[in-house]
């Protein structure tokens, strides 16, 4: 049970910072452009990271070797997300962005937990999740309408 609150307590974090860093990107870029604003993202969170591991590293560069190489791609991910983030947050607004940006990542997610992709354990899918992603689809639209 306690695993599951911190599991959601992270979740909600990442959902906070992450819709904070993309009106911050966002705003950034309209000063600076796009691409720069990445190079500052990507160089700050190098640098805070690299502290962080100073202070708390204790895992082993040595096994990299052992990784698969598809999932040394994650920073190349890191970079298309800042940029489709600020560029989805520039041509809508940060609420309709954000909402599609979780319905996207609840999609693929649980396509990741049906197929098992990535090394994940098989998760089976009822249709009460597909009602859900609906419903959020729905909440978009309706949120979305002039009233």
């Amino acid at each position: 049970m306690q695993n599951n609150l911190l599991g959601i307590v992270f979740s909600i974090l990442a959902g906070f910072l992450m819709s904070i860093q993309g009106v911050f990107n966002t705003r950034c870029s309209e000063k600076i452009g796009l691409w720069e604003t990445n190079i500052v993202v990507q160089i700050t969170g190098f640098i805070f990271t690299l502290v962080i591991l100073l202070i708390v590293g204790n895992g082993d560069f040595k096994k990299i070797t052992q990784v698969n190489k598809l999932y040394l791609l994650g920073g190349v991910i890191g970079v298309l997300i800042i940029y489709f983030v600020m560029r989805g947050i520039s041509e809508l607004s940060p609420t309709y962005s954000v909402s599609t940006i979780l319905i996207a990542q609840l999609i693929t997610a649980a396509a990741i937990d049906f197929f098992g992709l990535f090394g994940t354990e098989k998760v089976p899918f009822h249709y009460t999740k597909i009602i859900g992603v609906i419903l959020m689809v729905a909440g978009i639209i309706i949120f979305k309408l002039k009233g």
